[in-house]
């Protein structure tokens, strides 16, 4: 028995003498398959548009994978440049950041206090991170030290050195010289002229008779001298012999040491009547060495009220010079 219809189809072309009647239904079926394959071929040919409009949208469905596929591959070769560009962008993004915030230590740390190294290096790396991550390229870059005043930021510029303030021009005084003060009180003695130091108040008095004032001058226990202070209401003191009253030899007084000066002053009693009264005062000429009433030192240039029993010393000299108010 032949295993296939081609194996018959070859004995039959080389036996067509030989047939039976197996061989004849076998060439029959071999024959019903042909026509069926001629007709299955016809019948594509004569395809209806319907099909045709099928293959030409397989066509199309070709086309279109292959332009997907080459859109795949331009995406994927755009995306490695984006992916190149923004590196190289981030990369000249750090750059640039790391160039303002050079500039930015090195003006705040001309305006601002220096601060400890390990803080420093925290705060750097820290705004070195919020910069790095951040995306935007005009971000701006802030400094965490203090703000620098306007003056110094308008007035101090690198590598221009400071000019030196202008000096200031001497402004006008018209303040009181002295020097008609000292044409008034010059006084001509023998040829010479001295200045007076002290010229007598509107409120000087002569005391009055009833008021016997007296200046005794004692060297330890030994009475040297005594003075009647009634005659005249201000006795200068000092060694100038030629224009004071009451001349002192000691070499530690001045020229024109003290004055004791009789001066009239009211006073309110209890209940509010004004009385009126003669006193002596001590006034010092800012002498080298000073003056002393009772042991205290009194200061310069102001009156110094005068009682009864006063000890008054003038400077380092050992006399004793005590005023009393007689009661004869």
């Amino acid at each position: 028995m032949p295993s296939s219809d081609s194996e018959s189809h070859e004995r039959t072309h080389r036996s067509p003498r030989r047939r039976s009647p197996g061989n004849g239904r076998e060439l029959r079926r071999h024959e019903l398959s042909r026509e069926r394959y001629r007709d299955n071929e016809d019948a594509g040919r004569r395809r209806s548009p319907r099909g045709h409009r099928d293959g030409n949208r397989d066509g199309r469905e070709y086309h279109h994978k292959r332009r997907r596929e080459r859109s795949y591959s331009l995406d994927a070769d755009k995306r490695r440049r984006r992916s190149r560009d923004r590196e190289d962008e981030s990369r000249r993004r750090r750059h640039r950041d790391r160039a303002q915030r050079e500039d930015n230590d090195q003006a705040s740390t001309r305006y601002s206090r220096p601060r400890s190294r390990s803080r420093n290096r925290g705060e750097h790396r820290r705004s070195q991170d919020t910069r790095s991550r951040s995306l935007s390229p005009q971000a701006p870059v802030r400094s965490r030290g203090p703000l620098p005043s306007q003056n110094d930021a308008f007035n101090s510029t690198d590598g221009v050195k400071k000019e030196q303030p202008a000096p200031e021009k001497e402004k006008p005084n018209f303040g009181n010289t002295g020097r008609l003060a000292a044409e008034s009180n010059t006084v001509t003695v023998n040829g010479g002229s001295v200045v007076l130091k002290y010229h007598e108040p509107p409120e000087a008095r002569k005391p009055p008779t009833k008021d016997d004032w007296r200046l005794y001058v004692f060297r330890g226990e030994d009475l040297l001298e005594m003075v009647q202070l009634s005659e005249r209401s201000c006795w200068l003191i000092g060694r100038e012999k030629l224009v004071v009253d009451f001349p002192i030899e000691h070499p530690s007084c001045s020229k024109q040491h003290a004055v004791v000066q009789f001066r009239y002053v009211e006073k309110k009693n209890e209940y509010g009547d004004k009385t009126g009264h003669v006193r002596p005062y001590l006034i010092d000429l800012e002498s080298a060495n000073g003056s002393k009433v009772n042991g205290n030192l009194v200061p310069g240039g102001r009156y110094i009220e005068l009682r009864d029993k006063d000890v008054l010393k003038f400077g380092q000299s050992s006399r004793d010079y005590v005023l009393m108010l007689s009661s004869e």
